[in-house]
């Protein structure tokens, strides 16, 4: 008996130990994903408070002025934006597990190989926006649109250009969790544009001009305060000034890049196409206005989905790295599990409120009851979005945008387009069977995805992960040799 009661308190005592471990674990993988995701949301929801406050500001210019900012926003901005984040999220694979493996002096080459390639691909972007106006008015757009268009886009070139800095920054920095810094220059430039937007617009009576200036100072200003902090010692392990090695070992980088840039624009597109579809559906305009706002608000959600897809490739790279394959999983199932609450919660707030939140946009009331009618598809939208974004994160912190790149291309244009044409037009379900096709695309490629991560040998991505960081590593002497101190 004695004996018996022995064993049993040992049982008991490393059930304890065990239990407290795990808690531990927990609580230390939850500080680590929210110092990445926190500054990470934020600064997503700031970005996109500019524009949106842009957008209201340019409203109250002229109709004109609003229907070309939009065009020029939705479309051209949208993808030179898919575009360069996706080439950026090489970085965070790159640095992410550069920084696990303890390589930090690779981090700031990585960073300056990124800038080059992402401005190489920015300058191949530009036909795009200097020769807006001929193409729109080749395409049939109204001559007094497609005129004002082409002014605008001429104003949008510099922030395209600024999209090179703050997402290779936002890499470099959150993947030695760092990135705090962007959510303080973030908020800053966001309350400096609502007031010189308003200074500009309705004060000196600028126009598009005024709104269009603010904008470009409110995307500038936090990447000179990045590279403030980056360039004064911030980053005194990655960053070791300027080097000549960023120039060398180009053509791995630009592939991953590519990959990169693919795998999150058929993601971006994906959507685009949502809406063009629907533009041909019966009563097409109240369609699109109810798609618009179901839209937005999905857009607001993915903001805090796509902190999440940063938060899981920061730490999935990190472990890997770091050549802990079981600190990998647990981040991954840590990171999963957080997302997906937040998003049954989401799921569970909008299958209640459904068309009333329609109000906050508009008070037509055959709107309203169409964003009634898509609500359910809204709510399962937000619940799918928890899920595949982090998915695409673990994918980024792997390294494999190449497969993923074609798992978008059959899941969503192989499976969900054909499905939504097929129920919109055919069957007749309109824009309800246009979503529930694009959506049963999203649940494919999602269930491909969680697949192919419990698939996965992550004793193997370390041995990948650490003959990449090897492979694409310059040695500290060489390097001492050959960088350039410019800073």
């Amino acid at each position: 008996m004695d004996e018996g009661n022995e064993r049993l308190l040992l049982s008991d005592e490393q059930g304890e130990v065990e239990e407290q471990g795990l808690r531990q674990r927990i609580w230390k993988e939850n500080k680590k994903l929210w110092i990445v995701a926190g500054p990470a949301i934020f600064t997503r929801f700031s970005t996109f408070g500019v524009s949106f406050i842009t957008q209201a500001f340019i409203g109250h210019v002229g109709r004109i002025e609003l229907a070309a900012y939009a065009l020029v926003f939705t479309v051209l901005t949208r993808f030179a934006n898919g575009v360069l984040l996706g080439m950026a999220s090489a970085l965070e694979t790159l640095c992410g597990q550069s920084f696990g493996a303890k390589e930090y002096h690779m981090l700031g080459i990585y960073l300056q190989r990124s800038w080059i390639i992402l401005l190489c691909c920015t300058i191949f972007l530009l036909p795009i926006y200097v020769f807006t106006a001929p193409i729109l008015r080749f395409l049939g757009q109204a001559e007094d649109i497609a005129a004002m268009a082409g002014t605008i886009s001429l104003w949008i070139i510099p922030i395209i250009f600024s999209f090179v800095f703050s997402f290779t920054f936002q890499m470099y920095l959150q993947s030695q969790s760092k990135n705090l810094i962007i959510s303080y220059l973030a908020a800053f430039s966001l309350g400096l544009h609502i007031t010189l937007s308003w200074f500009t617009v309705f004060k000196l009576s600028m126009g598009v001009a005024g709104a269009m200036i603010s904008m470009i100072l409110a995307m500038w200003i936090p990447i000179f305060g990045q590279f403030a902090f980056v360039l004064g010692g911030g980053c005194p392990d990655t960053w070791k000034g300027f080097s000549m090695c960023a120039l060398s070992d180009l053509w791995p980088i630009i592939k991953l890049s590519l990959s990169s840039g693919a795998m999150l624009c058929l993601e971006l597109w994906y959507n685009t196409i949502l809406i063009l579809l629907t533009g041909h559906m019966k009563n097409a305009e109240v369609a699109i206005d109810a798609l618009a706002i179901c839209l937005n608000i999905n857009g607001l959600e993915m903001m805090i989905s796509l902190g999440f897809l940063s938060a899981a490739g920061v730490r999935v790279a990190n472990e890997l790295g770091s050549g802990s394959a079981k600190a990998a999983k647990f981040s991954i199932i840590f990171v999963v599990a957080t997302s997906s609450s937040i998003g049954l919660v989401l799921f569970c707030v909008f299958m209640l409120v459904r068309g009333r939140v329609a109000y906050l946009f508009t008070d037509n009331v055959e709107v309203v009851r169409e964003v009634d009618n898509l609500s359910p598809l809204l709510s399962f939208s937000i619940l799918l979005n928890s899920i595949q974004p982090v998915l695409s994160g673990v994918a980024i912190g792997a390294g494999w945008q190449s497969v993923v790149a074609y798992v978008n291309i059959t899941c969503y244009y192989a499976i969900g387009i054909p499905l939504g044409v097929l129920l919109g037009y055919l069957i007749g379900f309109q824009v309800k069977g246009i979503w529930i096709g694009m959506l049963l695309g999203t649940f494919v490629q999602t269930v491909v995805l969680i697949f192919i991560t419990l698939r996965t040998d992550w004793d193997k991505q370390v041995v990948l992960a650490k003959a990449r960081v090897k492979k694409w590593t310059v040695g500290t002497s060489e390097e001492n040799n050959e960088t350039a101190r410019l800073s």
